[in-house]
């Protein structure tokens, strides 16, 4: 009889011992989860304002460029004035 009850004892033991190590390895694996999350949410939100900074950036070029073409256009239409101007009074 006093076996039985070491026996049981004992399995009891070994399985709040398992319950423990199970219960520890889901807190881990909880752990393990939120720290992946939070560095793919920290990624991602460098790569947004990555993206946000280059869309910028390309806006500006773009309208610089744009802003020279418009000089480069003013600076021929006055060259094409000029000429005409002076075909003209060389008539």
């Amino acid at each position: 009889m006093q076996h039985l009850i070491f026996l049981q004892n004992h399995e009891a033991e070994v399985l709040k011992h398992l319950a423990e190590k199970r219960e520890h390895e889901k807190e881990v694996l909880q752990k393990a989860m939120e720290e992946n999350n939070n560095f793919s949410k920290i990624a991602e939100e460098k790569l947004n304002q990555k993206m946000e900074a280059n869309k910028e950036n390309r806006t500006a070029l773009l309208a610089a460029m744009n802003d020279k073409f418009k000089e480069k256009d003013k600076k021929l239409e006055e060259v094409r004035k000029n000429k005409e101007t002076k075909e003209g009074t060389e008539d």
